[in-house]
């Protein structure tokens, strides 16, 4: 196929996540519903329609299945378990990991959809209802980019971990993440920990993972992406008074002609994009600082306590 067909492909690719995200939250904004909003579907669209091959190991149904089951949990968290916020978040992870390991599954970006209604102390079952319609379309409009040859067909084969491997890994992750959240949490600054940069800190566990090898254009990535979101949320929808959905529509915009100049598709920037479109407004001047500095820190942790193999 010549380059510049290929070229054009990326390019429909792209326009439909951007269409996705502006559908989004102009159905949240003219609805009133703000529980809409679902950051964690900019990531899913660059890994499910925008990649080459989808980074993630999971079929279509599974990933339908633990999308929706992980938004209902954390939405059951929020409702049903009144525990410091630590405690509530560590139970989240620990479920997302869970379930991941029984469907024999990687979707990671699940973490996010479990954690973020913890995060923002979301008890309307509008949350999960609304991801589990996007869940669907991305899922339909990823057949339908298979089926019309717009994108190479996802080929999923079941991860066949072992399980106290398993077990002794998400433990591990679980037990420092805790011991990292302990002063931000009493500070009351969680977005150092923003749901996003856990999927970061669980991806960089992997050591197969190509991306441990370029720490630095990843959080470079993920601070970049923030800073656009705040900055276009600032200046277009508080002081110009428009409408969030040109915020996200250009901050997807940009961010998409960024992946494209670094040549690095990272689907947590997508979410961290998204993640100023739903915060109050005084976080919003240090998020950047505080992806940059989260980013930094639990991407490191995850290669020192995940050691890379030494090849013989």
């Amino acid at each position: 196929m010549k380059v510049e067909i290929l070229k054009q492909i990326r390019l429909e690719r792209y326009i439909f996540a951007v269409i996705m995200a502006f559908a989004m939250i102009i159905i949240a904004e003219l609805s009133g519903e703000r529980e809409i909003i679902f950051p964690e579907i900019c990531a899913l669209t660059i890994g499910a329609w925008i990649s080459e091959q989808q980074p993630w190991m999971c079929n279509k149904r599974k990933m339908f299945f633990l999308v929706s089951i992980a938004a209902l949990f954390g939405v059951g968290v929020t409702r049903y378990f009144p525990m410091p916020l630590i405690f509530q978040v560590c139970l989240c992870f620990a479920f997302t990991g869970f379930v991941l390991t029984l469907t024999r599954t990687t979707l990671i970006p699940i973490i996010s959809a479990c954690i973020l209604p913890v995060y923002l102390g979301t008890k309307s079952w509008v949350y999960p209802i609304s991801v589990s319609i996007m869940a669907l379309i991305i899922i339909f409009a990823q057949w339908l980019m298979e089926k019309n040859h717009l994108k190479p067909k996802n080929e999923y084969i079941p991860c066949n971990f072992d399980l106290k491997t398993q077990i002794i890994k998400w433990t591990k992750l679980l037990v420092v993440f805790a011991i990292i959240a302990l002063i931000p949490f009493e500070n009351h600054q969680i977005y150092f920990l923003a749901p996003p940069l856990i999927v970061t800190f669980t991806e960089f566990s992997n050591t197969k993972s190509p991306l441990r090898n370029k720490p630095f254009h990843i959080i470079g990535l993920m601070t970049l992406a923030s800073a656009i979101g705040c900055i276009l949320r600032e200046v277009l929808n508080l002081y110009l008074h428009l409408p969030l959905t040109i915020c996200a529509t250009l901050a997807c915009c940009l961010l998409f002609f960024t992946f494209d100049k670094v040549k690095t598709l990272f689907p947590p920037a997508g979410a961290i994009l998204l993640i100023p479109m739903i915060l109050k407004t005084n976080y919003l001047k240090l998020l950047p600082l505080e992806v940059l500095i989260g980013a930094t820190v639990l991407i490191f942790t995850a290669k020192v306590i995940f050691p890379a193999e030494q090849k013989t």
